[in-house]
């Protein structure tokens, strides 16, 4: 359960005292978790701040992780929290906005709208870290067996995949025509269909960036798939905008629950040469996809940022 919040009381350096680490390694951690810097002199940390800090030195000490490794550990959770912490804030504000919103359709005291928020918070937090922890625990689970899966790689911080982009046509163009609201609710329907799509494939969604989301696939056919199922939830409704999408294969570096190689960059170029709601790929996806059950067709080469010259391949099912 999450511990009430205690009164601000101790600076930086009693912090450090009490957990029995210097100061510097007290603050390299505590900016590592995404927080921002105090003066040492300032009353601004709290009991749980001692033992967040403790708690990593403890693992140190027993010889489980280096202090590197800590920090960097700490880097992942710090910026997945933040993230996760700014996607529940807004959410409960935009319900709670409109819960409260007047019958003629106008928002009511944004005060009284943050507040009600807040109290929300408070009463699902306890719940909410439950399926938190237990959410981390089946997410490490899957990542250590893509990591077992992984091991007859040449290096383990490698591994092949098929890398799909998808993309919103003429975002920047379509948001100039919408209310901050109607752009907010556009980006959250595209994200969700598009996490719910890469799901049922069994892929994963590695980032989404509003108008776009970067996916990955060990299976080509599923990666075709996913696309394929993006385009019909997003590209074919007539109330979503036209989406394109760009597939590649090959050996990609995971780190830092990212994705980075070739693929990823040629996945992301193709959606620019991509009509709309189509699916283009490159040579190695499409080597890769049986021709008793997919049609390939060369399109004219073209210059391609980062590749030089590039014959994107269009395909689609027989």
């Amino acid at each position: 359960m999450v511990s009430e919040p205690q009164q601000a009381s101790l600076t930086a350096d009693e912090v450090a005292a009490r957990a029995g680490v210097s100061l510097e390694l007290a603050k390299r951690l505590w900016r590592a978790l995404g927080f921002p810097e105090v003066p040492d002199d300032e009353p601004f940390f709290d009991q749980q701040d001692v033992e967040a800090v403790d708690v990593l030195k403890s693992v140190v000490d027993a010889g489980v992780i280096d202090f590197d490794l800590s920090v960097n550990l700490a880097r992942g959770m710090g910026q997945t929290m933040a993230r996760l912490s700014d996607w529940e804030v807004s959410a409960l504000l935009h319900r709670e906005e409109q819960l409260k919103a007047d019958g003629d359709g106008e928002a009511r005291d944004p005060r009284a709208v943050v507040g009600a928020a807040v109290a929300t918070a408070a009463e699902f937090s306890a719940t909410f870290e439950d399926l938190l922890v237990y959410a981390w625990r089946r997410h490490l689970r899957a990542a250590l067996a893509r990591a077992e899966a992984s091991t007859g790689a040449e290096d383990l911080g490698t591994t092949q995949l098929s890398v799909g982009f998808a993309d919103i046509v003429s975002f920047t163009a379509l948001s100039n025509t919408l209310t901050e609201e109607k752009i907010g609710d556009l980006v959250e329907l595209f994200e969700s269909r598009c996490a719910d799509v890469v799901a049922v494939q069994r892929g994963r969604i590695i980032k989404s960036l509003g108008d776009s989301v970067l996916f990955v696939n060990d299976d080509p056919i599923a990666a075709y798939d996913t696309a394929e199922g993006i385009i019909n939830v997003i590209g074919r409704d007539p109330r979503m905008p036209d989406v394109r999408v760009g597939l590649a294969s090959g050996s990609v570096v995971t780190r830092l629950g990212d994705v980075f190689g070739p693929p990823v960059n040629m996945a992301a170029r193709l959606t620019a040469v991509a009509r709309r709601n189509r699916i283009i790929i490159d040579d190695a996806t499409a080597a890769l996809l049986p021709e008793d059950q997919f049609e390939t067709r060369r399109l004219a080469a073209r210059p391609v940022r980062g590749f030089g010259i590039v014959e994107p391949v269009a395909v689609r099912r027989h």
